[in-house]
């Protein structure tokens, strides 16, 4: 319903400029040389600065904009209205007891916000003042990085990161080609080529650059990773362009001209800004609140209208002595709303302010049993986890979506060959040598074998380091000598080029003495194949390589039947072609033509791919591993069997992406694959497409249990979130799509960009479920989903720590999130609820008294309770036992939770904090006020009620409630606890003794700074009867019968999982001691 902020600021930018300035291209001035006199008058368009800022507050609006994020919250609203009215009228408490908690919750929320956005500020000046090269009259100069302006050309180094959106104009390399890795924006840690403008990459030094007077045509800045709409006297193209973020690569040194800063880098317009999360527990508070508030106001305007229907009779009006005068009776409208107002404040206790303080201890103190975990201690790394932000922790134990990165979050990226197989025959590789699994092949097959490998050698891209390091971490030295590794924009082809290294061939580089590299058709997605033309002694071969569904329909001979894909491995297969020369002039004639095409250039190199790559004869196959993390399939299976769905979101190619679900068991092998993609759109429309896919899972769910899997790809999922409006009859997609995914049980997502992921987790969030949703990765590209979940989890990768730096926990390794979930995320859960729960029961016991009084005394806003009881009630003698019990408790033993996953499914949609649960307690808390305040006024009636006949006053009464409150509230806690340790039993009963002592001495001495001595003799003359204890005692067991008889029926009748497990562990255990008692008396009888 609401415009996006981004969309509304652009709006707002393209006013305040005057639309009539705004452009949808921009036109970028080469070194900022403006055109000569003469040509076309033009408008000078004002960029950005390279300035990157992802802080939320500055200096000057932390304090107004804090409190009124602060004050937005419905409980610290109330509590500041509730403040104000103590401080404006005559109130029966004092305006310290509301507004000192106020104050310290306000001061330590905003302390932990602010110190949490200077960290911010703190990267943001790290990234913002980082050195630059840039060229200004043929030399090169450094500048800070916040200073770069559009147009500005800049000079940057081998392993240097690209500081804005780029376009290549030259490199150290003759073919003018650069390689560079852009871990941080896809995720893949691969080597991609770029290329240079063609007419500018003969430009290799500064003066040459700066003697270039050009522009640069192009669209105004939007988020699209892999689309780019680009003109330099010629069509420029997505190749062309270098993205901030991305690291130059495998080249000396190139020389890039600016054309995207600062916000409006493709990097920067990924990201989406950080913005406060609020727990499911939070908002289930913020509705109790309410419905208490109401609870609140009507007791107010009860107790204030039959006031004024007792004040009526002129009898009951005032004393004779203290009558009012006529102008005090003329004002009963502005008595009877401060009247009201008084009410208010005396029964404002039953929202206690203290409970949002417990709460935040409670979060800020169990978030470090997280960090103190040694489970989630990583030794290889030496690192723990982090706890970014607590006020998420309860939420760990409602999660229902997964959304997980693959490269570095699922697997390590480390590419290996496994095994092939060729014409039928499969080899194993067991470390550096080659086994035959099948019978040993003849002459003929021993000709394909060779030739198999040869095409393995030869058709690639892969290039030769010749220095020591690669990427700061793979090195190449052996035995102090510096030796060549390869690097490639595919990892597997850097595996499969290793891998046959050491069998038959060593490839030193791809051009070699004995073969001619005539020809190159590169990958791309859509065909999903790469090949090469070579010349061997004088025969040409076509060597193909790509995915089983791209190469089986071009083969016209191979045992097909016999390559078959490797569940969990990622499978190519190869295949050639002899060409005879005349084969191979048609082939250069139909690519030149296609590659000197000024229009369309794509889609007739594609038509002339396809015409090359045909009748081919069918070699083997190979089957590469991405190797996974360590555990990561049992924590995919954990969090399956805890009712979790898993999405993987990658920007890495769908058949990489698919192996590694295959491996991770996110697949199975009788797991039904509905493909969403690119290929399938362009021969079905999308409407079609959609419906197919929703019939096939209808059809199988009134059958068979059939279990699916869809994959989607980044331009497909572009496409259902912006259906095509012309067509009438196209529905919403949306909704199709989502009720698609409803009923897989995993979802792959490929070739997707980042703000692509955090919209998929939008769209998630958004449907009418509202599903709790949670975001793991490793790398800049995971920021903005990991913002957009409610949970945000960072991995300490080896693609820098942005994501560490943004998430709301990071952990060392995917294995982790497993006790992360169903341990820490279950207790989390168990712990809070019971404490909002129970802090709402025990001031219903507290206030409903006070209410209940008022019709004993006039409706005078007497308070029944003496101040110091009203004061520390819900700081000192009932807050230290809940915050201890929703720090340690443990229903259920954390070993028995890893073991059975599904026990995380019985706190699943918020079902401790669901209504019916929140009646059941108030209603208790009505029941126990009720018996606590009438069982006391009966016992009351006798008015001899001591051994000498002395008469109890009210203030006795109100202590005697107040001590039978305070014992049955404790006690209810201590029936609820099932882990019992030292520490519980401490302070347990310690609270209660601090009371009783803290009662003897509150009224046992005369105190000289009270004005007031009302309270002094009055606890000790109450324990001085014997009647007093025997009522405490009967109204006690009173109170606390009810809920003990419930929950032993239903335990008996309805028991849950997690009661049925807590019997049987219960039972375990009498049945160790039993065996342990029988075993000492034997002994002693055998001693005797």
């Amino acid at each position: 319903m609401g415009m996006d902020f981004s969309t509304l600021r652009t709006l707002i930018s393209r006013y305040c400029a005057g639309e009539e300035n705004w452009v949808d291209s921009r036109t970028v001035y080469i070194g900022h040389k403006e055109p000569p006199p003469g040509t076309e008058a033009f408008i000078q368009q004002r960029f950005p600065d390279n300035r990157i800022v992802s802080s939320k507050y500055t200096f000057w609006n932390f304090i107004p904009k804090n409190m009124f994020e602060q004050f937005r919250r419905v409980a610290n609203f109330y509590f500041l209205i509730i403040f104000l009215v103590q401080l404006i009228i005559d109130t029966p408490t004092s305006p310290v007891t509301s507004g000192l908690p106020l104050f310290f919750v306000i001061t330590v929320t905003a302390i932990k916000q602010g110190y949490e956005d200077w960290l911010r500020h703190k990267a943001d000046n790290a990234v913002n003042k980082c050195p630059v090269h840039v060229v200004q009259h043929g030399k090169v100069t450094r500048k800070q990085s916040r200073k770069l302006r559009v147009g500005d050309v800049v000079f940057v180094k081998e392993d240097e990161t690209f500081p804005c959106d780029l376009i290549l104009l030259s490199s150290s390399r003759d073919d003018g080609t650069c390689y560079v890795t852009t871990a941080s924006l896809d995720g893949e840690s691969s080597h991609k080529t770029y290329y240079a403008v063609q007419d500018t990459k003969a430009y290799r030094t500064e003066k040459e650059v700066d003697s270039i007077h050009a522009t640069i045509e192009c669209e105004q800045p939007q988020p699209d990773l892999y689309k780019s709409l680009l003109s330099f006297c010629r069509p420029l193209g997505s190749e062309n362009l270098l993205l901030r973020g991305a690291t130059l690569k495998n080249t000396e040194y190139i020389y890039a001209v600016a054309i995207y800063t600062g916000m409006e880098t493709k990097m920067a317009l990924n990201y989406q800004s950080k913005c406060q999360k609020r727990s499911a527990v939070e908002k289930s508070m913020n509705a109790y609140l309410v419905v208490y508030l109401c609870i609140l106001i009507s007791k107010a305007v009860i107790n204030t209208a039959l006031k004024y229907a007792w004040q009526a009779d002129t009898n009951r009006d005032e004393p004779w002595y203290n009558q009012r005068t006529e102008t005090e009776r003329q004002r009963h409208v502005i008595r009877a709303f401060t009247d009201f107002l008084a009410f208010m404040v005396l029964f404002n206790y039953i929202i206690p302010v203290s409970m949002y303080v417990t709460v935040e201890m409670q979060k800020f103190l169990g978030s470090y049993f997280i960090v103190w975990d040694d489970e989630m201690l990583d030794e290889e790394l030496g690192e723990r986890a982090v706890v970014n932000t607590s006020d998420l922790n309860e939420e760990l134990g409602q999660v229902e979506y997964v959304f997980t990165d693959k490269t570095g979050t699922l697997t390590e990226n480390n590419m290996e060959f496994i095994e092939c197989c060729v014409d039928g025959h499969v080899y194993v590789m067991p470390g550096a040598g080659m086994d035959m699994i099948d019978s040993s092949p003849g002459p003929e097959a021993r000709e394909r074998e060779e030739l198999f490998f040869r095409a393995l050698c030869l058709c690639h891209t892969v290039q030769v380091k010749e220095e020591d390091t690669v990427d700061g971490i793979k090195q190449g030295i052996h035995q102090g000598k510096s030796t060549s590794f390869y690097i490639s924009s595919s990892p597997d082809e850097v595996a499969l080029v290793e891998g046959v290294k050491g069998i038959y061939f060593v490839c030193v580089c791809v051009c070699s003495i004995s073969f001619e590299l005539l020809e190159v058709l590169t990958f791309d997605s859509v065909r999903r194949r790469m090949s090469v033309i070579v010349r061997d002694t004088g025969e040409l071969y076509l060597f193909c390589k790509g995915a089983d569904s791209s190469i089986f329909p071009r083969v016209v001979s191979g045992k097909v039947e016999q390559v078959r894909a490797r569940e969990g491995l990622r499978t190519l297969c190869v295949a050639y072609r002899p060409l005879s020369p005349e084969q191979y002039q048609e082939v250069c004639h139909q690519l030149s033509g296609a590659k000197l095409a000024l229009q369309d250039r794509d889609k007739r190199l594609a038509e002339a791919y396809d015409q090359i790559e045909k009748d081919l004869i069918l070699l083997g196959a190979t089957a590469v591993e991405d190797r996974l993390q360590e555990k990561a399939a049992d924590t995919i299976e954990s969090l399956h069997k805890a009712g979790i769905k898993v999405w993987v979101l990658t920007g890495d190619k769908m058949e990489t992406a698919a192996a590694t679900c295959y491996a991770s068991k996110l697949f199975h092998r009788n797991t039904q694959i509905l493909e969403l993609t690119t290929k399938r759109t362009e021969e079905q429309s999308l409407h079609d497409v959609l419906f197919d896919l929703s019939r096939t899972v209808l059809r199988h769910l009134s059958g068979d249990c059939t279990d699916f899997g869809l994959i989607i790809d980044g331009a497909t999922l572009s496409a259902v979130m912006r259906p095509d409006q012309e067509d009438s009859n196209s529905g919403n997609y949306k909704e199709i799509f989502l009720e698609i995914c409803r009923n897989c049980s995993a979802v792959l997502c490929c070739r997707m960009a980042p703000l692509q992921k955090a919209q998929i987790v939008k769209l998630i969030k958004a449907s009418k479920e509202h599903p709790i949703t949670l975001a793991i990765g490793d790398g800049a590209n995971d920021v903005s989903m990991i913002l957009e979940a409610h949970v945000g989890i960072g991995i300490m990768g080896k693609e820098g720590r942005q994501a560490v730096r943004n998430s709301d926990y990071a952990i060392p390794k995917f294995k982790h999130l497993k006790k992360m979930l169903l341990v820490h995320g279950h207790y989390y859960y168990i712990r809070i609820s019971e404490l909002v729960q129970y802090f709402f029961y025990k001031n219903v016991c507290f206030i409903f008294p006070q209410f209940l009084y008022q019709f004993f005394c006039g409706f005078s806003q007497q308070p029944l309770y003496d101040t110091a009881y009203l004061t520390l009630y819900n700081i000192s003698f009932t807050s230290l036992p809940i915050l201890l019990y929703s720090l340690i408790e443990q229903h259920i033993n954390m070993d028995i939770l890893k073991k059975d996953p599904s026990l995380y499914r019985d706190i699943a949609k918020n079902s401790l904090l669901q209504w019916s649960t929140f009646i059941y307690w108030t209603v208790l808390g009505v029941y126990d006020a009720i018996v606590m305040f009438f069982g006391a006024y009966f016992l009351f009636d006798n008015t001899t009620f001591t051994s000498n006949g002395q008469m109890f006053g009210n203030w006795t009464f109100g202590t005697l409630v107040f001590t039978v409150l305070v014992f049955t509230v404790t006690f209810k806690l201590a029936l609820d606890t099932h882990y019992w340790t030292w520490i519980n039993h401490f302070v347990i009963w310690g609270s209660l003794i601090f009371f009783v002592v803290f009662s003897l001495l509150w009224g046992g001495i005369i105190w000289p700074f009270l004005n007031y001595q009302r309270m002094y003799y009055v606890f000790m003359q109450m324990l001085s009867s014997g009647p007093a204890w025997l009522s405490i005692i009967l109204l006690i067991t009173a109170s606390l019968l009810p809920d003990v008889v419930k929950k032993v029926i239903w335990r008996a009748l309805w028991p849950t999982t997690t009661e049925r497990i807590q019997v049987g562990f219960y039972a375990i255990n009498m049945l160790h001691m039993h065996k342990n008692c029988v075993l000492l008396v034997f002994l002693g009888s055998y001693v005797t």
